[in-house]
């Protein structure tokens, strides 16, 4: 069985020890991450929200908007329950509020210079976290692929259904433990024995492929990203 909060623990213990934390207050956005997270941790979710939309609109670049707040703000979340500083609840409550704001964010996200490419992303089979490979999605739709987002523990027979009906180019899996590799290359397998799906390229990306930078290699994917602008770099070479 996963655990997630001992796989979380052994990555963030791989990180730097003197950090203090994942919140520049002197990058672009660094000091809204600062305030976003204060009122999460607060319970504020609403003022979070509203503090967000109205920085996109006044111009905030969106894919800064994912990186210094969302991203860094989830990373500190996970650093500071890893010091025992927050609670699992508090962080399961940041990362649906998150999840929720982000999605009220779709309007801004779509790009009006279509590449022609599909993407199927999603997390496998008894993968719950989602957040991550969510973002991922969303910046590929920023960057004008046609992406379609099946969300976290999606079954094999779900994944390679709809690589055939939108005839994908690229299927991003994700695996945030490594208790789900298996259920990954087992995946892959399914996609390699349906000949509907042969010009498909998988891409995935999670902690277990960061740890051991040739294990994609070993369960039949054509390649992996560290995060996502690595991401779309690999696809867009892919295709």
């Amino acid at each position: 069985m996963c655990d997630a909060n001992i796989e979380l623990g052994q990555l963030l213990t791989a990180m730097p020890s003197q950090l203090t934390t994942y919140l520049n207050v002197e990058s672009e956005l660094g000091d809204l991450g600062q305030r976003y997270l204060g009122l999460l941790l607060a319970g504020n979710r609403h003022e979070a929200s509203q503090l967000v939309t109205e920085a996109v609109k006044d111009g905030a670049p969106i894919k800064t908007v994912y990186i210094e707040v969302f991203q860094n703000s989830q990373y500190e979340i996970g650093r500071l329950w890893q010091r025992n500083e927050i609670s699992v609840a508090q962080e399961h409550f940041c990362t649906a509020a998150t999840q929720l704001i982000i999605s009220q964010l779709y309007p801004y996200l779509f790009s009006h210079n279509k590449t022609g490419h599909r993407l199927v992303v999603a997390c496998t089979g008894g993968d719950l976290h989602e957040l991550g490979v969510r973002m991922v999605a969303d910046f590929f739709e920023m960057e004008g692929w046609d992406t379609f987002y099946l969300g976290a523990n999606t079954t094999a027979d779900i994944v390679v259904q709809n690589v055939i009906e939108h005839q994908a180019h690229v299927l991003g899996v994700s695996a945030t433990m490594t208790c789900h590799v298996q259920t990954v290359a087992d995946l892959i397998a399914q996609v390699r024995r349906t000949p509907e799906c042969a010009e498909v390229k998988i891409l995935v990306g999670g902690y277990p492929f960061v740890v051991d930078r040739e294990l994609w290699r070993q369960i039949g994917a054509d390649a992996m990203a560290n995060n996502a602008d690595d991401a779309i770099a690999t696809a867009n070479q892919l295709v």
